[in-house]
């Protein structure tokens, strides 16, 4: 992993480097996968000729048995992901498992959660079912435990405004501690199987879990829309006035 992120920091500008996926959600095992979710600022001059950069960048590859795989947003993109709401940039900025930040996160951490709203509603439903559909055409303990994080974020995001990506922090927290079993035996491997009785016997919580995100969006103290897009502008332009060179 260290090398992959010293040949992109050769690159590109990093604001931050996330390791999202099972190492985030709180369930990582021996042969999980290293995703890691940056985001990163152009030059501004390499913003403005004919042939724009492009906005989204991957790689990925297998280092010593394992698979790594990067993909890095720029700035601008994310800023307006933030603003309709996106998980995945929310998580990116607010998220725990950091590998590297400039200090520009700094900066922009205040900035997503003054953004936060019940915009974020929509992207953690839609992800979820999603999900959902997937666990339905091959189920495995995985599959489950993504189901299960998605919607749990979703709904502490929307109940309190407090980004929380890791799942056996949210068990105890809405009263599913007997994940902690399947959270342990994923723990133990990425492809552990589930039969259909199991999958049957967690169907009924599946289902409450999503409808309280429903109802999460709701009852949400969060506000409709961002509050602050003239602010996330004007830090933009300042980000962007700094780097014209």
């Amino acid at each position: 992993m260290a090398r992959v992120l010293a040949e992109e920091s050769q690159k590109r500008e990093h604001v931050v480097v996330y390791l999202s996926g099972a190492h985030a959600y709180g369930f990582p095992s021996p042969d999980s996968d290293l995703d890691l979710k940056a985001i990163h600022v152009c030059d501004t001059a390499e913003l403005l000729g004919f042939e724009l950069p492009a906005t989204t960048v991957d790689r990925a590859e297998v280092l010593d048995g394992v698979e790594i795989d990067y993909t890095s947003n720029e700035l601008g993109h994310v800023l307006a992901g933030i603003l309709q709401g996106n998980g995945n940039f929310l998580e990116r900025v607010l998220g725990r498992t950091v590998c590297y930040a400039s200090p520009l996160l700094a900066e922009l951490r205040p900035l997503a959660e003054r953004s936060l709203s019940r915009r974020a509603h929509r992207h953690y439903r839609g992800f979820a079912q999603n999900q959902l559909r997937a666990l339905a055409h091959g189920a495995s303990v995985k599959k489950l435990l993504y189901v299960l994080r998605t919607a749990l974020t979703g709904v502490h995001l929307l109940e309190t405004g407090a980004l929380e990506a890791s799942l056996p922090r949210l068990l105890p927290v809405y009263g599913l501690e007997e994940a902690a079993e399947l959270v342990e035996q994923k723990r133990a491997g990425e492809r552990v199987s589930l039969e259909p009785l199991e999958l049957e016997a967690w169907r009924a919580r599946v289902d409450a879990a999503l409808a309280r995100l429903d109802a999460a969006l709701e009852k949400s103290a969060l506000p409709a829309d961002p509050p602050n897009e003239a602010e996330v502008r004007a830090w933009l332009l300042s980000v962007r006035k700094a780097r014209f060179r």
